[in-house]
């Protein structure tokens, strides 16, 4: 018999590191950007798929229905009218271009951007999705300063100076300003505006990821960034992933048509129109109240981790409690590697993303790790963190015995 076709001899050079395959989620699963099976509408969107086909069933016959490359004309009446009343845009549906997800989304805007050897600015922490695809396409990236308002602008605008004064202009800056990935700070309406100006003057467009947004229980929901003055250089990327399912794999870009168009031409194709149909219908019927419900129930389990954390790393784990989302970003001793720990933990069945895994800059992460919460029930959240500190332990001698006590 012959040996085996060699498809890895012919493999193009630049490849990302192959996948495992996969065999099931740990026993405690705190990675990624999972959502809380519970509030799953199984029944909303069962009723929903029913009236929607029933409705518009036909119009699947052709590419793209009768809607155009944009997307599905429901959905994208739905986003611009909760954008309106939510975001403070004045969008219209034909500012939004439905995606694959936002991941699809914030790959189109590097393609069209974006060329080897340009420089993009993010967050200091950031979302290790948008980063390893900048990476991918050889960006330069460089991290800016965050505090504890989120993106810090007055040392952003020293670092765009710098940088000119090298005769580089950043192609964008990525930030995530409303429940940070992963920090869960909010950028206030003072930072935005100044964010605004500084770019604007320098000729440096803004892309703005709202992901989290809806996802914001224990604060006033800021304006977006493209509800302001002087924003018409902002591209504004969401996603239903995070407040319904990620596993839809359904996201927006909101943009003049000028950088739409050239969007389309380079997507190569539709997003699934049936998905599009099913969640317009429901979300027009159910947005607050499931968005609403969600918040409570993702409240409930941020509230059970921090009480765990404190009863098992007493002040050995430092953190802000966030005001929404589904992650929290923790600070251990230093003493304290997180990628090693990681593999530590997966062994007895706990996953978690190290924090170097989420830093531009990946050694100011390495005592840092991303819990998201939203996923594991308040039980597992419980069982979870407290064998996490038991691993710990054992392999750093953190927390100490003494130190598995609340904070006062």
């Amino acid at each position: 018999m012959n040996d085996a076709f060699d498809f890895e001899a012919r493999f193009a050079k630049g490849l990302p590191a192959t996948q495992p395959k996969w065999t099931a989620f740990p026993k405690y699963n705190f990675i990624g950007g999972h959502n809380d099976p519970e509030s799953i509408p199984v029944e909303g969107l069962i009723e929903s798929t029913a009236r929607v086909l029933r409705r518009r069933g036909q119009t699947i016959a052709t590419y793209n229905q009768d809607c155009g490359p944009l997307g599905d004309i429901e959905m994208r009446k739905f986003l611009a009218g909760k954008l309106a009343k939510y975001r403070g845009m004045s969008t219209t549906p034909d500012d939004v271009l439905v995606t694959s997800g936002s991941g699809q989304g914030l790959e189109l805007i590097n393609e069209i951007l974006c060329e080897p050897g340009d420089t993009v600015i993010m967050e200091e922490f950031t979302y290790q999705g948008a980063m390893n695809r900048l990476r991918a396409r050889g960006i330069n990236i460089f991290g800016a300063k965050l505090d504890d308002g989120g993106l810090d602008i007055g040392a952003l605008e020293t670092q765009l100076d710098d940088l000119a004064a090298k005769g580089i202009v950043p192609k964008f800056i990525y930030t995530i300003p409303t429940v940070q990935n992963p920090t869960s700070s909010i950028l206030s309406v003072e930072r935005r505006a100044a964010l605004l100006s500084i770019t604007r003057d320098r000729g440096v467009p803004v892309v703005e990821d709202e992901c989290y947004a809806d996802l914001l229980w224990d604060e006033e929901w800021p304006d977006s960034m493209l509800a302001m003055e002087g924003s018409d250089h902002v591209i504004h990327v969401g996603s239903f992933s995070k407040y319904l399912a990620p596993a839809l794999r359904l996201g927006y870009v909101v943009a003049p048509w000028s950088v739409l168009s050239q969007m389309i031409a380079c997507k190569g194709g539709g997003t699934g129109a049936l998905e599009q149909m099913v969640v317009a219908d429901y979300m027009q019927n159910h947005y607050d109240e499931h968005v609403a419900a969600l918040n409570v129930r993702l409240k409930t389990k941020r509230d059970a981790l921090i009480e765990s954390l404190e009863v098992n790393f007493g002040t050995t784990a430092e953190f802000d409690v966030p005001p929404g989302g589904i992650y929290l970003w923790i600070k251990l001793p230093e003493q304290v590697d997180t990628l090693k720990l990681s593999e530590a933990a997966l062994k007895a069945g706990i996953a978690f993303n190290p924090g170097p895994q989420w830093s531009v800059n990946p050694d100011a992460a390495k005592s840092h790790l991303r819990i998201c919460f939203a996923n594991p029930s308040v039980e597992e959240i419980r069982e979870g963190v407290a064998k996490l500190a038991e691993v710990c332990f054992e392999e750093t001698g953190i927390p100490p015995r003494s130190a598995n006590v609340s904070r006062e």
